[in-house]
Protein backbone atom coordinates (compact mmCIF):
# COMPACT_ATOMS: atom_id res chain seq x y z
CA UNK A 1 0.00 0.00 0.00
CA UNK A 2 3.01 2.41 0.93
CA UNK A 3 5.00 1.17 -1.43
CA UNK A 4 8.22 3.37 -1.82
CA UNK A 5 11.49 3.31 -4.39
CA UNK A 6 14.71 3.89 -3.07
CA UNK A 7 16.74 6.09 -5.27
CA UNK A 8 19.33 4.84 -6.97
CA UNK A 9 22.00 6.98 -4.82
CA UNK A 10 19.85 7.11 -1.66
CA UNK A 11 20.45 10.34 1.09
CA UNK A 12 20.66 8.47 4.41
CA UNK A 13 20.36 12.13 5.86
CA UNK A 14 16.89 12.99 3.59
CA UNK A 15 15.85 9.08 5.07
CA UNK A 16 16.43 10.15 8.55
CA UNK A 17 14.45 13.35 7.88
CA UNK A 18 12.10 11.26 6.81
CA UNK A 19 11.44 8.93 9.32
CA UNK A 20 11.36 11.83 12.00
CA UNK A 21 8.52 12.99 10.18
CA UNK A 22 6.82 9.79 9.86
CA UNK A 23 7.31 9.61 13.47
CA UNK A 24 6.31 13.38 14.18
CA UNK A 25 2.89 12.69 11.67
CA UNK A 26 2.01 9.56 13.54
CA UNK A 27 2.28 11.06 16.53
CA UNK A 28 -0.01 14.05 15.77
CA UNK A 29 -2.71 11.63 14.76
CA UNK A 30 -2.23 12.19 10.77
CA UNK A 31 -4.32 8.81 9.39
CA UNK A 32 -2.00 8.39 6.78
CA UNK A 33 1.33 8.14 9.07
CA UNK A 34 -0.76 5.80 11.41
CA UNK A 35 -1.81 3.75 8.63
CA UNK A 36 1.47 3.14 7.34
CA UNK A 37 2.76 2.51 10.85
CA UNK A 38 0.87 -0.39 10.98
CA UNK A 39 0.97 -1.37 7.38
CA UNK A 40 4.32 -1.98 8.32
CA UNK A 41 4.28 -2.93 12.08
CA UNK A 42 1.36 -4.86 12.78
CA UNK A 43 -2.21 -4.01 12.75
CA UNK A 44 -2.50 -3.67 16.25
CA UNK A 45 0.81 -1.40 16.62
CA UNK A 46 -0.03 2.07 18.81
CA UNK A 47 0.88 4.91 17.51
CA UNK A 48 0.82 7.17 20.48
CA UNK A 49 3.68 4.68 21.52
CA UNK A 50 5.95 5.01 18.59
CA UNK A 51 9.18 5.84 18.93
CA UNK A 52 11.65 6.89 16.60
CA UNK A 53 13.12 3.65 15.83
CA UNK A 54 9.71 2.17 14.74
CA UNK A 55 9.48 4.71 12.65
CA UNK A 56 12.95 4.29 10.50
CA UNK A 57 12.07 0.40 10.84
CA UNK A 58 8.84 1.33 9.07
CA UNK A 59 10.34 3.38 6.48
CA UNK A 60 12.91 0.76 5.88
CA UNK A 61 10.64 -1.86 5.32
CA UNK A 62 8.18 0.44 2.94
CA UNK A 63 11.63 0.78 0.92
CA UNK A 64 11.47 -3.52 0.60
CA UNK A 65 15.08 -2.72 2.84
CA UNK A 66 14.41 -5.34 5.68
CA UNK A 67 15.34 -3.25 8.55
CA UNK A 68 16.84 0.42 9.68
CA UNK A 69 20.81 -1.07 10.26
CA UNK A 70 20.51 -2.96 6.73
CA UNK A 71 19.11 0.75 5.11
CA UNK A 72 22.29 2.32 6.69
CA UNK A 73 24.49 -0.37 5.39
CA UNK A 74 23.10 0.10 1.65
CA UNK A 75 23.59 3.96 2.20
CA UNK A 76 26.72 3.55 3.13
CA UNK A 77 27.88 0.94 -0.04
CA UNK A 78 26.38 2.70 -1.99
CA UNK A 79 27.90 6.34 -1.54
CA UNK A 80 31.74 4.57 -1.18
CA UNK A 81 30.69 3.09 -4.69
CA UNK A 82 30.08 6.13 -6.17
CA UNK A 83 32.95 8.23 -4.21
CA UNK A 84 35.25 5.04 -5.68
CA UNK A 85 36.32 4.77 -2.33
CA UNK A 86 37.84 1.34 -2.57
CA UNK A 87 38.95 1.01 1.10
CA UNK A 88 35.08 1.70 2.65
CA UNK A 89 33.65 -0.63 0.15
CA UNK A 90 36.36 -3.06 1.46
CA UNK A 91 35.40 -2.89 5.35
CA UNK A 92 31.74 -3.12 4.43
CA UNK A 93 32.30 -6.36 3.06
CA UNK A 94 34.75 -7.68 5.44
CA UNK A 95 32.66 -6.69 8.03
CA UNK A 96 29.72 -8.58 6.51
CA UNK A 97 30.75 -10.85 3.68
CA UNK A 98 26.92 -11.19 2.94
CA UNK A 99 27.00 -7.63 1.09
CA UNK A 100 28.94 -9.08 -1.46
CA UNK A 101 25.75 -11.37 -2.90
CA UNK A 102 23.24 -8.57 -1.41
CA UNK A 103 21.77 -6.53 -3.45
CA UNK A 104 23.70 -2.87 -3.37
CA UNK A 105 20.67 -0.65 -1.64
CA UNK A 106 19.50 -3.62 0.55
CA UNK A 107 16.19 -4.54 -1.38
CA UNK A 108 15.23 -8.05 -2.62
CA UNK A 109 15.00 -6.93 -6.41
CA UNK A 110 17.38 -4.31 -7.52
CA UNK A 111 18.14 -4.11 -11.28
CA UNK A 112 21.25 -2.11 -10.60
CA UNK A 113 22.51 -5.64 -8.48
CA UNK A 114 24.80 -6.42 -6.02
CA UNK A 115 28.23 -4.00 -5.20
CA UNK A 116 30.10 -5.82 -7.89
CA UNK A 117 27.50 -5.15 -10.66
CA UNK A 118 26.74 -1.51 -8.79
CA UNK A 119 29.83 -0.70 -9.71
CA UNK A 120 29.85 -1.62 -13.42
CA UNK A 121 27.19 0.81 -13.46
CA UNK A 122 29.48 3.48 -12.71
CA UNK A 123 32.64 1.99 -14.35
CA UNK A 124 34.52 1.80 -11.31
CA UNK A 125 36.93 -0.38 -11.93
CA UNK A 126 39.43 -0.77 -8.94
CA UNK A 127 36.36 -1.49 -6.83
CA UNK A 128 35.10 -4.47 -9.21
CA UNK A 129 38.72 -6.01 -9.00
CA UNK A 130 38.65 -6.25 -5.43
CA UNK A 131 34.94 -7.34 -4.75
CA UNK A 132 36.28 -10.00 -7.44
CA UNK A 133 39.15 -10.83 -4.91
CA UNK A 134 36.96 -10.96 -2.05
CA UNK A 135 34.86 -13.77 -4.29
CA UNK A 136 32.06 -11.96 -5.79
CA UNK A 137 30.36 -13.78 -8.43
CA UNK A 138 28.60 -11.46 -10.17
CA UNK A 139 30.65 -11.17 -12.87
CA UNK A 140 27.81 -11.61 -15.95
CA UNK A 141 25.28 -9.18 -14.20
CA UNK A 142 27.84 -7.29 -14.25
CA UNK A 143 29.10 -7.35 -17.87
CA UNK A 144 25.12 -6.80 -18.75
CA UNK A 145 25.27 -3.67 -17.02
CA UNK A 146 28.62 -2.28 -18.13
CA UNK A 147 27.44 -2.76 -21.67
CA UNK A 148 23.98 -0.82 -20.86
CA UNK A 149 25.90 2.00 -19.21
CA UNK A 150 28.06 2.45 -22.04
CA UNK A 151 30.88 1.59 -19.75
CA UNK A 152 32.85 -0.35 -22.47
CA UNK A 153 36.25 -0.48 -20.23
CA UNK A 154 34.48 -1.94 -17.55
CA UNK A 155 32.49 -4.23 -19.67
CA UNK A 156 35.94 -5.45 -21.14
CA UNK A 157 37.41 -6.18 -17.88
CA UNK A 158 34.51 -7.75 -16.77
CA UNK A 159 34.67 -10.33 -19.48
CA UNK A 160 38.28 -11.19 -19.11
CA UNK A 161 37.59 -11.50 -15.33
CA UNK A 162 34.73 -14.27 -15.96
CA UNK A 163 36.76 -15.67 -18.73
CA UNK A 164 35.74 -14.42 -21.87
CA UNK A 165 32.54 -16.16 -21.96
CA UNK A 166 30.11 -16.00 -24.58
CA UNK A 167 27.74 -13.54 -24.60
CA UNK A 168 24.00 -14.66 -23.16
CA UNK A 169 21.00 -15.01 -24.48
CA UNK A 170 19.83 -11.71 -23.36
CA UNK A 171 23.15 -9.73 -23.65
CA UNK A 172 21.80 -7.16 -26.30
CA UNK A 173 18.65 -6.47 -24.29
CA UNK A 174 20.45 -3.80 -21.98
CA UNK A 175 22.08 -1.69 -24.22
CA UNK A 176 18.73 -1.93 -26.39
CA UNK A 177 16.64 -0.34 -23.28
CA UNK A 178 19.41 2.10 -23.13
CA UNK A 179 19.76 2.62 -26.34
CA UNK A 180 23.65 2.18 -26.13
CA UNK A 181 24.90 1.54 -29.70
CA UNK A 182 28.34 0.96 -27.99
CA UNK A 183 27.48 -1.16 -25.77
CA UNK A 184 25.48 -3.22 -29.01
CA UNK A 185 28.89 -3.23 -30.95
CA UNK A 186 30.86 -4.75 -28.04
CA UNK A 187 27.87 -7.43 -27.80
CA UNK A 188 28.35 -8.23 -31.28
CA UNK A 189 32.31 -7.75 -30.81
CA UNK A 190 32.40 -10.67 -27.82
CA UNK A 191 29.96 -12.52 -30.35
CA UNK A 192 26.67 -11.66 -29.66
CA UNK A 193 23.79 -13.68 -31.89
CA UNK A 194 20.48 -12.24 -33.34
CA UNK A 195 19.51 -15.80 -33.58
CA UNK A 196 18.99 -18.47 -30.90
CA UNK A 197 20.27 -21.82 -31.58
CA UNK A 198 17.23 -23.27 -33.05
CA UNK A 199 17.30 -20.16 -35.40
CA UNK A 200 14.52 -18.06 -33.99
CA UNK A 201 15.06 -15.00 -33.89
CA UNK A 202 16.39 -13.19 -30.58
CA UNK A 203 17.27 -9.67 -31.71
CA UNK A 204 15.42 -7.02 -29.01
CA UNK A 205 14.19 -5.11 -31.68
CA UNK A 206 10.93 -4.78 -29.45
CA UNK A 207 12.90 -3.67 -26.64
CA UNK A 208 14.45 -0.64 -29.47
CA UNK A 209 10.79 0.45 -30.35
CA UNK A 210 9.83 0.77 -27.12
CA UNK A 211 12.18 2.02 -24.73
CA UNK A 212 11.59 5.44 -23.34
CA UNK A 213 15.34 6.11 -24.31
CA UNK A 214 15.06 8.60 -27.04
CA UNK A 215 17.90 8.77 -28.88
CA UNK A 216 17.64 8.96 -32.41
CA UNK A 217 21.32 8.09 -33.28
CA UNK A 218 22.03 5.10 -31.45
CA UNK A 219 18.38 3.70 -32.34
CA UNK A 220 19.08 3.78 -36.08
CA UNK A 221 22.71 2.21 -35.23
CA UNK A 222 21.23 -0.11 -33.66
CA UNK A 223 18.50 -1.34 -35.84
CA UNK A 224 21.57 -0.77 -38.84
CA UNK A 225 23.39 -3.27 -36.71
CA UNK A 226 21.10 -6.26 -35.64
CA UNK A 227 20.23 -5.53 -40.11
CA UNK A 228 24.09 -6.44 -40.66
CA UNK A 229 23.95 -9.05 -38.14
CA UNK A 230 21.20 -11.08 -40.16
CA UNK A 231 17.72 -9.18 -38.61
CA UNK A 232 14.81 -8.74 -41.22
CA UNK A 233 13.02 -5.26 -40.09
CA UNK A 234 9.85 -4.91 -42.30
CA UNK A 235 10.04 -2.41 -45.12
CA UNK A 236 7.73 -0.23 -44.14
CA UNK A 237 7.35 3.61 -43.45
CA UNK A 238 6.88 3.23 -40.22
CA UNK A 239 9.83 0.99 -39.82
CA UNK A 240 11.86 3.98 -42.12
CA UNK A 241 11.44 5.93 -39.27
CA UNK A 242 12.38 4.04 -36.69
CA UNK A 243 15.90 3.12 -38.41
CA UNK A 244 16.23 6.98 -39.94
CA UNK A 245 16.49 5.92 -43.09
CA UNK A 246 15.02 8.92 -45.35
CA UNK A 247 16.58 7.11 -48.60
CA UNK A 248 13.91 4.50 -47.87
CA UNK A 249 10.97 7.02 -46.98
CA UNK A 250 12.02 8.43 -50.23
CA UNK A 251 11.13 4.90 -52.02
CA UNK A 252 7.90 4.75 -50.18
CA UNK A 253 7.05 8.38 -50.97
CA UNK A 254 7.12 7.20 -54.77
CA UNK A 255 5.16 3.78 -54.69
CA UNK A 256 2.54 5.83 -52.44
CA UNK A 257 1.75 10.02 -53.54
CA UNK A 258 -0.76 10.06 -50.50
CA UNK A 259 2.28 8.67 -47.81
CA UNK A 260 2.20 12.01 -46.34
CA UNK A 261 -1.86 11.89 -45.27
CA UNK A 262 -1.57 8.64 -44.42
CA UNK A 263 -2.57 7.26 -41.01
CA UNK A 264 -0.77 3.84 -39.17
CA UNK A 265 -2.55 1.64 -36.99
CA UNK A 266 -0.69 0.42 -33.71
CA UNK A 267 0.58 -2.33 -34.99
CA UNK A 268 1.87 -0.98 -37.98
CA UNK A 269 4.35 1.44 -35.95
CA UNK A 270 4.62 -1.55 -33.33
CA UNK A 271 4.99 -4.58 -35.22
CA UNK A 272 3.64 -7.62 -33.40
CA UNK A 273 5.76 -10.20 -35.17
CA UNK A 274 8.82 -8.35 -33.80
CA UNK A 275 7.29 -8.95 -30.09
CA UNK A 276 6.16 -5.21 -29.69
CA UNK A 277 3.54 -4.97 -27.08
CA UNK A 278 0.10 -3.04 -26.70
CA UNK A 279 -0.50 0.42 -26.40
CA UNK A 280 -0.04 0.70 -22.47
CA UNK A 281 3.32 -1.40 -22.53
CA UNK A 282 5.21 0.83 -25.34
CA UNK A 283 6.05 3.61 -23.92
CA UNK A 284 5.15 7.20 -25.38
CA UNK A 285 3.46 10.83 -24.68
CA UNK A 286 0.58 11.68 -27.22
CA UNK A 287 -0.65 8.35 -28.28
CA UNK A 288 0.66 7.11 -31.88
CA UNK A 289 -2.23 4.96 -32.78
CA UNK A 290 -3.72 6.03 -36.10
CA UNK A 291 -1.17 8.95 -36.15
CA UNK A 292 0.95 10.19 -39.43
CA UNK A 293 4.83 9.67 -40.17
CA UNK A 294 5.04 13.21 -38.18
CA UNK A 295 3.22 12.22 -35.06
CA UNK A 296 5.97 9.70 -34.89
CA UNK A 297 8.59 11.74 -35.64
CA UNK A 298 7.29 14.18 -32.74
CA UNK A 299 7.64 11.24 -30.01
CA UNK A 300 10.69 9.77 -31.29
CA UNK A 301 12.74 13.48 -31.52
CA UNK A 302 13.19 12.70 -35.46
CA UNK A 303 13.54 16.41 -36.19
CA UNK A 304 15.10 15.82 -39.44
CA UNK A 305 12.53 13.37 -40.68
CA UNK A 306 10.15 16.30 -39.97
CA UNK A 307 11.84 18.86 -41.67
CA UNK A 308 11.63 15.93 -44.29
CA UNK A 309 8.00 15.04 -44.31
CA UNK A 310 7.17 19.33 -44.11
CA UNK A 311 9.41 19.84 -47.16
CA UNK A 312 7.61 17.58 -49.33
CA UNK A 313 4.42 18.81 -48.82
CA UNK A 314 2.80 17.37 -45.85
CA UNK A 315 0.11 19.32 -44.03
CA UNK A 316 1.32 19.60 -40.23
CA UNK A 317 -2.94 19.55 -39.32
CA UNK A 318 -3.60 16.13 -40.57
CA UNK A 319 -5.46 14.18 -37.68
CA UNK A 320 -4.85 11.31 -36.32
CA UNK A 321 -7.57 8.69 -36.78
CA UNK A 322 -10.51 8.42 -34.81
CA UNK A 323 -11.21 4.84 -33.46
CA UNK A 324 -14.50 3.57 -32.94
CA UNK A 325 -15.05 5.14 -29.15
CA UNK A 326 -14.41 8.54 -30.55
CA UNK A 327 -10.78 9.11 -29.22
CA UNK A 328 -7.96 10.44 -31.94
CA UNK A 329 -8.17 13.35 -34.18
CA UNK A 330 -5.30 14.70 -32.69
CA UNK A 331 -2.45 16.33 -34.93
CA UNK A 332 1.09 16.45 -34.58
CA UNK A 333 1.34 19.60 -32.45
CA UNK A 334 -0.74 17.78 -29.45
CA UNK A 335 2.75 15.51 -29.29
CA UNK A 336 4.75 18.35 -28.78
CA UNK A 337 3.19 19.68 -25.71
CA UNK A 338 2.75 15.88 -24.42
CA UNK A 339 5.78 13.23 -25.59
CA UNK A 340 8.32 11.17 -23.89
CA UNK A 341 11.12 13.68 -24.97
CA UNK A 342 9.38 15.97 -22.51
CA UNK A 343 9.43 13.32 -19.54
CA UNK A 344 13.67 13.38 -20.35
CA UNK A 345 14.03 17.19 -20.51
CA UNK A 346 12.12 17.77 -17.43
CA UNK A 347 13.06 14.76 -15.21
CA UNK A 348 16.92 15.78 -16.18
CA UNK A 349 16.50 19.28 -15.82
CA UNK A 350 17.98 19.62 -19.44
CA UNK A 351 17.29 23.01 -21.60
CA UNK A 352 13.80 23.36 -21.72
CA UNK A 353 12.92 24.27 -25.80
CA UNK A 354 10.81 23.35 -28.44
CA UNK A 355 12.16 22.88 -31.64
CA UNK A 356 8.90 20.86 -33.29
CA UNK A 357 6.49 23.37 -31.96
CA UNK A 358 8.37 25.95 -33.31
CA UNK A 359 8.99 23.77 -36.73
CA UNK A 360 5.34 22.76 -37.03
CA UNK A 361 3.59 26.24 -35.97
CA UNK A 362 6.16 28.03 -38.59
CA UNK A 363 4.39 25.68 -41.16
CA UNK A 364 0.87 26.90 -40.58
CA UNK A 365 0.06 24.60 -37.76
CA UNK A 366 -3.29 25.48 -36.05
CA UNK A 367 -2.86 26.33 -32.64
CA UNK A 368 -6.57 25.49 -31.92
CA UNK A 369 -7.13 22.02 -33.42
CA UNK A 370 -9.66 19.80 -31.15
CA UNK A 371 -9.49 16.38 -30.30
CA UNK A 372 -10.50 13.43 -27.61
CA UNK A 373 -7.92 11.90 -26.06
CA UNK A 374 -6.97 8.78 -23.60
CA UNK A 375 -3.98 7.86 -22.47
CA UNK A 376 -2.80 5.31 -19.62
CA UNK A 377 0.64 5.19 -18.76
CA UNK A 378 3.17 2.01 -18.82
CA UNK A 379 3.33 0.72 -15.49
CA UNK A 380 6.49 1.29 -14.76
CA UNK A 381 5.78 4.58 -14.18
CA UNK A 382 4.36 3.92 -11.27
CA UNK A 383 4.16 4.04 -8.21
CA UNK A 384 5.34 8.24 -9.08
CA UNK A 385 2.77 8.36 -11.34
CA UNK A 386 -0.73 8.40 -12.12
CA UNK A 387 -0.91 5.78 -14.52
CA UNK A 388 -4.44 4.89 -14.65
CA UNK A 389 -6.62 5.25 -17.87
CA UNK A 390 -7.65 8.96 -17.92
CA UNK A 391 -9.85 10.36 -21.08
CA UNK A 392 -9.70 14.03 -22.32
CA UNK A 393 -12.57 15.05 -24.16
CA UNK A 394 -12.52 17.70 -26.87
CA UNK A 395 -9.41 20.01 -25.62
CA UNK A 396 -6.57 21.87 -27.47
CA UNK A 397 -3.44 21.62 -27.86
CA UNK A 398 -3.23 23.82 -24.56
CA UNK A 399 -5.87 22.06 -23.25
CA UNK A 400 -4.24 18.45 -23.59
CA UNK A 401 -1.15 20.06 -21.69
CA UNK A 402 -2.96 21.83 -19.01
CA UNK A 403 -5.30 18.61 -17.99
CA UNK A 404 -2.53 15.90 -18.68
CA UNK A 405 -1.97 14.26 -15.26
CA UNK A 406 1.49 13.36 -15.54
CA UNK A 407 3.24 16.91 -15.75
CA UNK A 408 6.76 15.49 -16.22
CA UNK A 409 5.48 14.82 -20.12
CA UNK A 410 4.04 18.41 -20.60
CA UNK A 411 6.65 21.00 -22.26
CA UNK A 412 6.32 24.55 -20.88
CA UNK A 413 8.02 25.82 -23.79
CA UNK A 414 5.99 24.67 -26.45
CA UNK A 415 3.23 25.72 -24.53
CA UNK A 416 4.19 28.90 -23.97
CA UNK A 417 4.97 28.99 -28.11
CA UNK A 418 1.38 28.09 -28.89
CA UNK A 419 0.06 30.72 -26.83
CA UNK A 420 2.43 32.92 -28.21
CA UNK A 421 0.51 31.91 -31.88
CA UNK A 422 -2.90 32.55 -30.24
CA UNK A 423 -3.26 29.29 -28.72
CA UNK A 424 -6.30 28.71 -26.20
CA UNK A 425 -7.62 26.04 -23.98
Amino acid sequence: MFERQLPVRPDLDQLKHQAKDLLRDARQGDLAAIAELRERLGADFDPASAKLADAQRALARSYGVPSWPRMVIACRMVDAIWRDDVEAVRQLVLKQPRLLHEMARGTKQCNWGPPMSYAANLGRDAIIRMLHELGATDLLRALDRASLQSRIDTARLLHELAGRPRPSIGCLGGPAYTLSATGTELMFELGAQVFDDQGKSIAPVDVVLETDSRKPANKHRILEMYVQHGCSLPDTPTMAVHRGRIDLLEAHLKRDPQLLSRTFTHEEIYPPELGCHDEVLTTQGTPLAGGTLLHLCVDYNEIEIAEWLLERGMNPDTPAAIDTNGFGGHTALFGTVVSQPNFWMNHLNLERVAPFTQLILDRGANPNARASLRKQLHPGYAPKLDVSLHEYRDVTPLGWGQQFRAKVFVSQPAMDLITAHGGEQ
